[in-house]
């Protein structure tokens, strides 16, 4: 049997699987929901129905659930050569994809006060997964990790600068791990190696960023000390003005319940009323629903003056990459944000941009566009899966 890596994704109350196999094709990948309520349930891709978990299963359950099913599918007779774990914050502290350890626990667990709704969860599904498989070497590969690069003028908040030293308040920036494979993946199709190459790489999904790449690196981003600020996401609100938290406070509404909803009822959702799924909001607004479309045109315009801001970063660009679940699969909202970007010479193909899925190379603008755009599908598993091969220093090659 094939040496295989297994990749683990933990969310507060879900648990993605991947399996790949020693060329790094994926093999099947699963998901497990609503861990820890009563209708906890897990499905593997290809495969018909759903299998049900115990009333109140975490991560541990779901994983051994999961894993018994790839054996039972013949597809992992023996433990993985390598698992990797996505990680949402690192903090200062990993600057790249590191094998685990005792002192990597710990340090990730430091930093669950940047990142509280996803950094303890990330620490169940390793916890599992060590359990499981004590022999086996894991990696954890941060989402901040390829913003460590930003330099200070683009990181830091005009803040008190104690605020930084003491407490680590700057820009982070997330998305990481989408974002590096957009800089190899925009090079490799523009020719070119990723040390020159500079690209404006849009990660367009229920999350959203936005990363100016100068030469192969992080020089700025959107998102912040947390996953909340900078674009209009599914539920996220982005940038708001900060006195809106004491004018709330004046109106009776606790930092908590403010926090509550900036997360997980605003964005898209917020601002139509209905939805945080674009397809449905298109559809929406295709029906005659004002909300939908106005929270379209929000997200397009913040996009596009995203975009030009993240310009300032480079002295060159190579292309402006579209990803992510919108990013790929919408070309209204690439269409409607390049409109806002007439000044900049984005120009589309609206043939190209219609059907880039005939197309191999990915571009979509039209030939008086003054810089290419792509279209690319984002592929954050695979990079877990190369970097947990690589640092478990096994045989398995790219």
């Amino acid at each position: 049997m094939e040496d295989t890596v297994l990749v683990v994704n933990c969310g507060s109350s879900s648990l993605k699987l991947a399996l790949f196999n020693n060329q790094h094709r994926k093999l099947v990948s699963a998901l497990a929901e609503r861990l820890g309520q009563s209708d906890a349930f897990a499905h593997i891709d290809g495969q018909e129905g759903t299998i049900p978990l115990d009333a109140g299963a975490g991560h541990d359950q779901a994983l051994e659930t999961l894993v018994t099913a790839f054996r039972d599918l013949g597809l992992m007779t023996t433990a993985p050569s390598a698992i990797g774990h996505r990680v949402v914050h690192g903090g200062e502290t990993f600057h790249e994809a590191v094998l685990i350890d005792g002192d990597v626990l710990k340090a990730i667990e430091s930093c669950a006060g940047l990142a509280p709704l996803h950094n303890p969860v990330n620490l169940s599904g390793i916890r599992a997964t060590l359990a499981q498989f004590p022999d086996v070497p894991q990696t954890a590969v941060f989402d901040t990790a390829f913003h460590q690069t930003l330099p200070r003028r683009a990181f830091l908040y005009a803040l008190p600068e104690a605020w930084y030293r003491d407490w680590g308040i700057r820009r982070y920036g997330f998305h990481g791990t989408s974002h590096a494979f957009m800089a190899s993946e925009a090079a490799r199709l523009l020719g070119k190696t990723p040390a020159t190459t500079s690209v404006i790489s849009a990660h367009l999904g229920n999350g959203c960023s936005i990363t100016a790449i100068r030469d192969g690196i992080s020089v700025d981003t959107s998102m912040g000390l947390t996953p909340l600020e900078g674009l209009v996401m599914g539920t996220r609100s982005g940038d708001v003005d900060p006195g809106l938290f004491d004018f709330l406070r004046s109106k009776g509404i606790a930092a908590d319940e403010v926090h509550r909803v900036l997360n997980q009822e605003s964005g898209l959702l917020g601002l139509s009323g209905q939805t945080n799924d674009m397809r449905s909001l298109c559809e929406l607004a295709d029906h005659g629903h004002e909300p939908s479309q106005t929270a379209i045109d929000v997200f397009c315009f913040r996009l596009a003056r995203y975009v030009g801001a993240m310009m300032a970063s480079l002295s060159q660009l190579d292309a402006l990459v579209f990803t992510g679940g919108i990013g790929e699969n919408s070309p209204r909202i690439r269409e409607e944000t390049i409109r806002h970007l007439k000044l900049t010479g984005f120009e589309l193909s609206q043939d190209l941009n219609i059907h880039h899925g005939q197309f191999s190379d990915g571009h979509i603008e039209s030939p008086d566009s003054r810089f290419p755009v792509l279209v690319i599908p984002t592929n954050e598993e695979l990079v877990i899966a190369r970097e947990a091969t690589r640092l478990a220093g096994s045989d398995i090659q790219a």
